[in-house]
């Protein structure tokens, strides 16, 4: 077995389904799942506002911080990422949760699944956006999926449906 095929198999699998309401990172390794509403909570505005909550905890979050906001950063009429540094915080805290704490934790491989086709399909630059959202959320490799949802066997596999 070759360097690189031992670190990819090392290296966590996560599949992220986005729609506007709702947030899906599914941890193909373990089995962890986690399904929240499309929130995240912001403290005061700033260079980098902290994340409060996100998901359900958000709107408590900020309700016991003054100047707090939430934000839903894939609620947008004619885009899916409607505001991109809180759909970056929103995914990164997402992915800390699912991933856990570990001491030599390797950066996962994400599959990106945005959901819903909107009329026309996604355009190149909203595909960019969503590896870019990956990448900045701390994943190794990004690949952007836009069909049907995929079996735990075509994600783990690579290999996608034409």
């Amino acid at each position: 077995m070759n360097v690189s095929r031992l670190l990819a198999f090392l290296q966590p699998l996560l599949c992220i389904q986005l729609s506007p309401e709702r947030v899906i990172v599914r941890h193909l390794r373990t089995g962890t799942t986690l399904n929240e509403v499309a929130e995240v909570a912001l403290g005061p505005p700033g260079r980098k506002p902290p994340v409060l909550g996100v998901g359900a905890q958000a709107r408590a979050a900020a309700s016991a911080v003054p100047g707090a906001r939430v934000l839903r950063p894939f609620a947008h009429p004619r885009s899916l990422v409607s505001d991109f540094l809180s759909a970056e915080l929103l995914l990164q805290t997402m992915l800390k949760q699912a991933l856990g704490k570990g001491l030599l934790a390797a950066s996962p491989s994400v599959v990106m699944h945005p959901m819903g086709s909107p009329e026309g399909g996604f355009t190149a630059v909203e595909l960019r956006a969503f590896r870019e959202l990956a990448l900045g959320a701390g994943a190794a490799r990004v690949q952007v999926w836009t069909g049907r949802p995929l079996t735990d066997d075509e994600l783990r596999s690579g290999r996608f449906p034409a």
